[in-house]
């Protein structure tokens, strides 16, 4: 089989039958891309892959090309489930068989708003009576929307108006993976809000139509909401990039900092693993502060009687 077409096979089936998200498409289109080019630079043939030519291209990887770690561990995964889905359609032997990649990975904590940097962000938002019709008052509902939920930036823009409630407390969501769940709104002025939209929206492109959409009437992409949250980011004075990732761990953290069960955030946010949501149990640097100032150990122990 030619790997062009066993690339093409792949990528139907992870869109059609695993319906995998548009960027975990996009990784695996450029995983496989680069893996293909390494296979035509070294006149290996798809049929006479091996255990030891997946070994090679992770030295590859590795040593010549310096890549990250995140990098080669999401590379080895494509590639571990593409001869997978090839060894079932064309009986062939996988080469991953027998091997697991144990490549070390730094945890990183997620890269959060603080609560200043929130409040800026949402006070600069439009107000939704007048800007409602317009991308800057949906953009400004989107970002409360991903503060509130914990949202990611493509299950917000896959929103219709059917998925949310008619009195706007709830949220049907298509979660990674085809996981669906259901998000709570509990800030009734904002619940209006969505209300509001919806109402727009059907008024003017009638039932089950996308939530968020562009000046043309089309689906708001993910791009444009990176674009949007940026610049607005940047208008009320913030240095750092703020993505709409960003507000996704902002929603955990402030959960969790408040005392919400972490098996609440776990299904808030869709994590099929709850160790996965463990990540968000870390006590920001603020509320670090904040704590041992209020603790003041020292004035506390040279109270003490003597």
């Amino acid at each position: 089989m030619e790997i062009a077409s066993a690339v093409d096979d792949f990528l139907r089936f992870c869109a059609v039958e695993r319906r995998l998200s548009e960027n975990t498409l996009q990784a695996y289109t450029r995983d496989l891309a680069d893996f293909r080019k390494w296979l035509l630079a070294s006149s290996t043939a798809l049929l006479d892959v091996s255990t030891d030519t997946l070994k090679a291209y992770l030295q590859a990887m590795v040593t010549d090309r310096k890549l990250a770690v995140a990098t080669v561990k999401r590379r080895i995964a494509c590639l571990r489930a593409f001869f997978r889905r090839l060894a079932e359609r064309a009986a062939l032997t996988d080469p991953f068989t027998g091997w697991r990649l144990l490549l070390p990975r730094r945890k990183r904590l997620p890269k959060a708003l603080s609560r200043g940097e929130v409040a800026s962000l949402l006070a600069s938002a439009p107000a939704i009576r007048t800007k409602l019709g317009t991308l800057e008052g949906q953009m400004a509902t989107a970002v409360r929307l991903m503060v509130a939920t914990g949202l990611r930036v493509g299950e917000l823009c896959k929103l219709r108006t059917s998925d949310v409630s008619p009195d706007g407390c709830s949220l049907r969501i298509l979660g990674k993976g085809s996981r669906d769940r259901v998000a709570y709104i509990g800030d009734p002025a904002f619940q209006s809000e969505l209300r509001t939209l919806v109402e727009r929206r059907r008024r003017l492109d009638g039932e089950g139509t996308s939530l968020f959409v562009n000046r043309n009437g089309a689906t708001l992409k993910p791009q444009s909401i990176r674009t949007k949250l940026h610049k607005a980011a940047g208008a009320v004075g913030l240095a750092r990039r703020i993505t709409p990732h960003m507000l996704r761990h902002t929603a955990a953290t402030l959960l969790i900092e408040t005392g919400v069960d972490i098996r609440i955030v776990q299904r808030l946010l869709g994590h099929s693993s709850i160790a996965t949501t463990e990540i968000y149990t870390h006590v920001s640097d603020e509320t670090l502060r904040t704590t041992l100032v209020r603790a003041n150990v020292l004035q506390s122990l040279s109270s003490q009687p003597s």
